[in-house]
């Protein structure tokens, strides 16, 4: 099958190329997709288990790319809840092949129904993006209705998530980026939006929840903006500095079926949009993972029509 492959954790998206590597085989309780669309996170290039393996031995060359929308091809023993034939959308494991091809072994259990009405193009753009906003939200960052939320990244795949599911569930949503991402943001539901570029983010106040993708001096500044017993969440390693009177957590996003059917619900019936920025055939992933120019919102690669 044609893939993209990575073999060097120094070089980036740089050092992707297109190879042919062997269809993988169902193991128990797994199931092969046939890929029709893949997301990609550049950030998993820094990750461990892009490289080795759960033991700690080196896998490469790798195939990277976690978040898949397809076809089931084929059942491992024992695999249950699923079917040949079903389409499907979800997570694949951090320490094995991902889905930047035409082929990818994951554990049934990490992937959802597709239904028939959701295009293969917005269920690869749903997983990763979409848990994260989730979990992230509901499960550490435990709001509740009438909350305000301080969105980092608010025009950006995490964020526009975030900020929509958000506002759906009853908060008053600040969102922040660069000037240029001050419509976007807006237009996905946020209330204010704080350019961090020129606009003091000091001057936002308390608020009851900070979701943080970005870190560093951010992140960090971030934590004094926390209201009494409120939550600093990020995904963006451990955070540098804990609210004066709430919590901070770091978090790495889980595959739940149930979640993402929730998620998957939300954009059907239009209360939840995607934020897809370019769309590329796997062809010229590699080209499109190293754009000349910004692009806004998640890249896509297309592997199957």
């Amino acid at each position: 099958m044609k893939a993209i492959v990575v073999t060097d954790e120094n070089t980036g998206t740089a050092g992707m190329t297109l190879a042919e590597r062997p269809e993988p085989k169902a193991a128990g309780n797994d199931v092969v997709v046939q890929v029709y669309a893949s997301g990609f996170t550049p950030g998993e290039l820094t990750w461990p288990g892009t490289w080795t393996d759960r033991n700690g031995r080196d896998r490469t060359p790798s195939i990277p790319g976690h978040e898949v929308a397809g076809v089931v091809s084929s059942l491992g023993y024992g695999t249950r809840g699923l079917s040949v034939g079903q389409r499907v959308l979800g997570i694949t494991d951090w320490t094995r092949d991902g889905t930047l091809a035409e082929y990818v072994a994951v554990e049934a259990r990490n992937l959802s129904p597709l239904p028939g009405d959701i295009d293969f193009t917005v269920g690869a753009s749903l997983p990763i993006s979409g848990l994260t906003a989730w979990q992230g939200l509901f499960v550490h960052g435990r709001f509740q209705a009438g909350q305000s939320v301080l969105v980092h990244g608010s025009a950006g795949g995490v964020g526009s998530m975030v900020t929509q599911l958000a506002r759906e569930a009853g908060a008053y949503v600040i969102g922040t980026g660069r000037a240029a991402d001050r419509q976007t943001a807006l237009n996905f539901g946020a209330q204010e939006f704080v350019d961090l570029d020129n606009e003091s983010l000091e001057e936002v106040g308390g608020v009851d929840l900070v979701f943080d993708v970005i870190g560093g001096d951010i992140g960090k500044r971030s934590a004094s903006l926390v209201r009494a017993g409120g939550m600093l969440v990020t995904i963006a390693g451990p955070p540098e500095a804990q609210p004066a009177d709430g919590l901070a957590i770091d978090f790495v996003v889980e595959a739940d079926r149930a979640q993402l059917g929730e998620i998957v619900q939300r954009v059907r019936d239009g209360r939840l949009r995607t934020n897809i920025g370019k769309v590329a055939t796997l062809e010229d992933a590699v080209a499109a993972f190293n754009p000349t120019e910004r692009i806004k919102g998640k890249t896509i690669i297309c592997v199957r029509s």
